[in-house]
């Protein structure tokens, strides 16, 4: 269901160019933009702390293309858009646009919040549109489409960026970007405590990309953006700010372990109940000992058992759809 209702209307961003407020037509609101080719590399010197281009790991690279030149601000400095997508994310969401400032626009795709996050959307000017969710995947595709800028910085609405990661980023857009895509390492914050250790620290993923050369793909659950061209690395980091309560990662598991069992089963993916059995000791001695949450204290000892469990009910809930008791 594409259900896009119009553009909000909001006060504008610094250094934006205003922007009439206007039902979207129908063309933008249906369709991602065609994909295409980046960038040439080159411009700024940006020292021994550049990021380096490679390829990213959760990212599908493509083979590149012809390259284009991007569009310059008059500060000579390519710009961005930051996407976002929502559903009641009051508690989040001020403080992730605090640090999108220096954006040329700021873009929410909502899927009819009941809480105040439109709300505090337009406080910060931005575009906001309305589009009932069907899947992460192509949710953030409609998101991208409307977007007025190739370059995208596509976030969660619980990240939020780094000081020093916002310079890095205006660093690496003066001029033309070296890499057609950027890969942001990330620290997740649980129950109110930064990980800085093990595979939830400095865990890199593709924020910042060139929608010329790739999108995201549809999937419903774990979607990821597909990169014909470069991936780059910055150095600076995102605090990813998952779960504040325990309620609240209750609903979320809930609902996550749905998808995933639904998308496993489709898929033809069965689970024995061996399977079930042994993922328990398996995923704790993962999460706790091998990926080093046991450094993170009490909350890296929580997140390993949480984590465990939601193998173990995706696992249950996959077996379930395969095999229904009978009524």
């Amino acid at each position: 269901m594409s259900a896009i209702v119009k553009e909000m209307p909001s006060r504008h961003l610094p250094f934006s160019t205003p922007t009439p407020n206007r039902v979207a037509p129908a063309p933008t609101v249906t369709e991602p933009r065609p994909g295409g080719f980046a960038p040439a590399p080159g411009g700024f010197d940006r020292g021994d702390s550049a990021p380096f281009c490679d390829r990213s790991q959760d990212a599908r690279v493509l083979p590149t293309g012809h390259r284009s030149r991007p569009r310059l601000t008059s500060s000579g400095v390519t710009p961005v858009s930051a996407v976002i997508i929502t559903r009641n994310e009051s508690r989040n969401i001020r403080r992730t646009l605090s640090r999108l400032y220096w954006c040329d626009e700021i873009v929410i795709l909502d899927s009819y919040s009941t809480d105040d996050t439109v709300e505090i959307c337009r406080e910060f000017g931005c575009r906001i549109f309305f589009r009932a969710f069907d899947g992460y995947g192509t949710q953030k595709r409609h998101a991208v489409a409307l977007a007025k800028n190739d370059w995208i910085l596509c976030i969660d609405a619980d990240e939020v960026l780094s000081e020093e990661l916002i310079g890095e980023i205006l660093g690496e857009m003066k001029g033309s970007p070296r890499c057609d895509a950027y890969s942001l390492p990330m620290n997740l914050v649980f129950l109110g405590r930064e990980f800085r250790y093990g595979k939830e620290s400095q865990r890199y993923f593709l924020r910042l990309f060139n929608r010329n050369t790739g999108n995201f793909n549809a999937d419903t659950l774990h979607e990821k953006i597909e990169i014909a061209g470069k991936v780059g690395r910055m150095n600076h980091r995102i605090l990813h700010y998952s779960y504040h309560s325990l309620q609240q990662w209750l609903e979320k598991c809930n609902r996550y372990t749905t998808m995933g069992a639904e998308g496993a089963a489709k898929r033809g993916k069965r689970k024995s109940l061996l399977t079930i059995i042994a993922c328990l000791p398996f995923h704790f001695t993962r999460y706790f000992f091998l990926e080093r949450n046991i450094l993170n204290g009490a909350q890296g000892f929580y997140w390993s058992v949480l984590c465990t469990i939601s193998h173990f009910v995706k696992y249950v809930k996959t077996r379930e759809i395969h095999f229904k008791p009978s009524e």
